[in-house]
């Protein structure tokens, strides 16, 4: 069995994650999970405009529509990004730009 890469998170996405109600943040933890084993999560796109090989993972439930931004390209670990709620159609200028700003820091700490 090969070793698991650890999840870490940027900024307040631990906290944010946590602030979901318990069937996101359980089908969080699941998503994560297959990502960690190399696998891809169930409902997951692309996002370029934040960063090369940066992804969301879509949970949709009866509490609401919940996105988890993550890069997994490290071989050191998988970073989680940013953690919202979805109100609207169309991701809020807000949490893409958070989301870019904590990838460009990561690019600057890890030198990459």
């Amino acid at each position: 069995m090969s070793k698991l890469k650890p999840v870490e998170f940027c900024g307040s996405a631990l906290d944010d994650l946590r602030a979901f109600p318990v069937s996101a943040r359980r089908e969080a933890g699941h998503q994560l999970d297959r990502v960690q084993h190399g696998l891809e999560a169930d409902d997951w796109k692309p996002i370029p405009t934040i960063g090369q090989g940066v992804r969301e993972i879509r949970i949709c439930d009866a509490a609401g529509a919940f996105r988890i931004v993550y890069v997994a390209k490290f071989t050191n670990a998988i970073y989680v990004i940013h953690c919202f709620q979805k109100k609207t159609q169309k991701t809020s200028k807000t949490d893409l730009d958070l989301a870019e700003s904590r990838y460009r820091d990561l690019i600057k700490e890890s030198g990459k």
